[in-house]
């Protein structure tokens, strides 16, 4: 693959600058990403939010490379991508990134095994290992070595993300974009979920959410907010939540009302979106 590789941030997993998206359709142009200079560096959880229309989802589509900008560079992984054509960036898809979606995205009738292990035979690197012992690795990773040979239909909705998260892993990717990963979870799964993507972070892997909810984005290090297609503000999480802490503390709302690990923030402390 003919790619342009830099060398100056090797720290810098993810590095955009200018990065600008315009959409033309007839005579009308819209401008959904605006000169949004952006870098991510190895072992960071990063939460990108923003409201309908601010640019994250045309923003998470260019980082993983299932679009490109307009105007403006990006490095992924020491690479120049923004000029690669349709295969180049499939081959970074594969390869780099891993995906981690809200509605699963698993095929039917087919194993957790089968699904973690689909990536690594699309993978054209050359690599070496048996695919199987290496999906199986990564499942067990994620807890669930004994659901192996079970398919969607019978898995819960946590176990379902987690397998994806698995299949999102199992290639080793420079870095794991999750596209609104707790939409379609209950709130305890939920938690569970992101317990599950702050441990992976703890051992190094990078992680970048996106979401529209601030007490999902607080499990996040950082937080970077988006409107109208510009970077309104890029800020470290002061107030941090834990998964593990707040699943210990966790009272189902159905026994008590009154109580909640996973309580709202005050649009007072929230700031703007």
């Amino acid at each position: 693959m003919d790619t342009q590789v830099t060398v100056n941030h090797p720290e810098t997993v993810l590095r955009t600058r200018g990065l600008t998206r315009t959409y033309v359709t007839g005579a009308t142009e819209v401008r959904a990403l605006r000169d949004v200079d952006f870098d991510v560096q190895q072992g960071e959880m990063v939460a990108i939010m923003g409201a309908s229309g601010s640019g994250k989802s045309t923003l998470m589509n260019i980082l993983g490379c299932l679009d490109r900008p307009t105007d403006g560079t990006y490095e992924l992984d020491g690479i120049r991508v923004d000029g690669l054509d349709k295969d180049q960036r499939a081959d970074i898809r594969n390869q780099r990134i891993g995906f981690v979606f809200q509605g699963f995205n698993l095929l039917p009738r087919t194993s957790a095994l089968e699904q973690v292990e689909l990536p690594l035979l699309y993978d054209r690197t050359g690599r070496e290992g048996n695919t199987r012992e290496i999906a199986a690795a990564a499942l067990e990773r994620v807890g669930l070595g004994d659901r192996m040979d079970h398919e969607p239909s019978e898995l819960s909705g946590g176990e379902q993300q987690r397998v994806a998260i698995a299949r999102a892993l199992v290639t080793e990717p420079a870095i794991v974009l999750a596209d609104e990963p707790t939409g379609n979870l209950d709130t305890r799964t939920s938690i569970e979920v992101l317990g599950l993507f702050q441990e992976l972070n703890a051992q190094g892997i990078t992680i970048l959410v996106i979401t529209h909810e601030h007490e999902i984005a607080r499990y996040a290090k950082r937080i970077v907010r988006l409107r109208d297609g510009r970077l309104l503000q890029d800020e470290p999480v002061l107030d941090r939540r834990d998964a593990v802490r707040d699943l210990a503390e966790w009272i189902d709302p159905d026994e008590d009302e009154a109580a909640s690990a996973f309580a709202p923030i005050p649009k007072s402390e929230g700031g703007a979106a």
